[in-house]
């Protein structure tokens, strides 16, 4: 029982310290947005095959289901030869050790303009380019973009280049190409690092809906002091804890080798009282006898003066 409570804070301690390798989930063709019908391949790119990973969605008709259950499995992919408007969802890799990769949200639409753009996040920096498509032939017509619900381009071309991007050039994009309709709303990211972090458990919940705007905390990490207070206060909390339960351990195991030694302990403690109660009967034994008669009624009042 004494080795079992040594272990867990242990073990929490190692998952605090160690880390784990991650995955990159890709999209071929690279778009958050497709026709229905379309040829889809989704793949797990992972650093370490030992993890395990497998990929996963959310979507309004399946949670955390697997790829056997909706694609066609390969070595490290998953394939949808016909994706259909209830494949709609959020896509992500995760490992039997517990981290997930970044996550996907795609969007199938039964309408006849899609949207492709970025669909991982874009560093800052680098040119993106935004490309409004029909579903019919020709695919090459003028196109509207819009930002945020406003109008950046006013549909001189099939496509649109943002050059040198930055953290303001987040936000819902969408295409409209005149007598065809408009494309669903696609969400873009700009980051400064290379890669984005892993979002947390509790973002790969399953949600009624998939809009493509997503939540506020997904759209930049937390400050890093943050991340490294954290750890930092847990791993002090669990040593403070095991320093205790190893003290606790080692005095138990202290007594179980000397029991003598821990009744000789209790053996003193009841003589020590003993002695403390012969001590009081011997004072009482003196001042009685010293007023009061033999028979033990006390004295009168003129033969206690005198023997004061």
């Amino acid at each position: 029982m004494g080795r079992t409570r040594l272990l867990w804070p242990l073990s929490l301690m190692s998952l605090l310290c160690c880390t784990t390798n991650q995955a990159r989930l890709t999209v071929s063709p690279s778009s958050s947005q497709f026709f229905d019908g379309d040829y889809v391949t989704l793949s797990c790119e992972e650093d370490d095959s030992s993890a395990g990973w497998t990929l996963r969605r959310n979507t309004s008709r399946d949670t955390r289901a697997e790829c056997e259950e909706w694609g066609q499995l390969t070595v490290s992919s998953c394939t949808t030869s016909s994706i259909v408007l209830l494949d709609s969802g959020v896509y992500w890799c995760e490992s039997r050790e517990g981290p997930i990769s970044n996550m996907v949200n795609l969007t199938v639409t039964g309408g006849s303009v899609i949207l492709q753009s970025p669909v991982l996040p874009v560093m800052e920096g680098d040119d993106v380019t935004l490309l409004c498509q029909t579903k019919t032939t020709p695919s090459n017509l003028p196109a509207a973009f819009y930002k945020d619900g406003s109008l950046i381009s006013n549909g001189s071309s099939v496509n649109m280049t943002i050059q040198h991007v930055s953290r303001s050039d987040e936000g819902l994009y969408k295409c409209d190409i005149s007598g065809h309709g408009e494309s669903p709303s696609s969400w873009i990211t700009v980051t400064g690092s290379s890669t984005s972090p892993p979002p947390s458990a509790s973002t790969a919940s399953f949600s009624s809906s998939f809009s493509s705007t997503p939540p506020p905390h997904e759209r930049s990490s937390p400050p890093f002091s943050v991340l490294v207070s954290v750890p930092f206060i847990f791993g002090l909390l669990l040593l403070v804890v095991l320093v205790v339960l190893v003290r606790r351990h080692a005095r138990r195991k202290a007594e179980e080798r000397d029991p003598a030694a821990a009744a000789s302990h209790s053996s003193v403690k009841r003589t020590a009282a003993n002695h403390r109660k012969e001590s009081n009967g011997k004072r009482e034994d003196s001042c009685c006898s010293k007023f009061c008669k033999k028979d033990n009624s006390p004295l009168d009042s003129s033969t206690t003066n005198s023997l004061s």
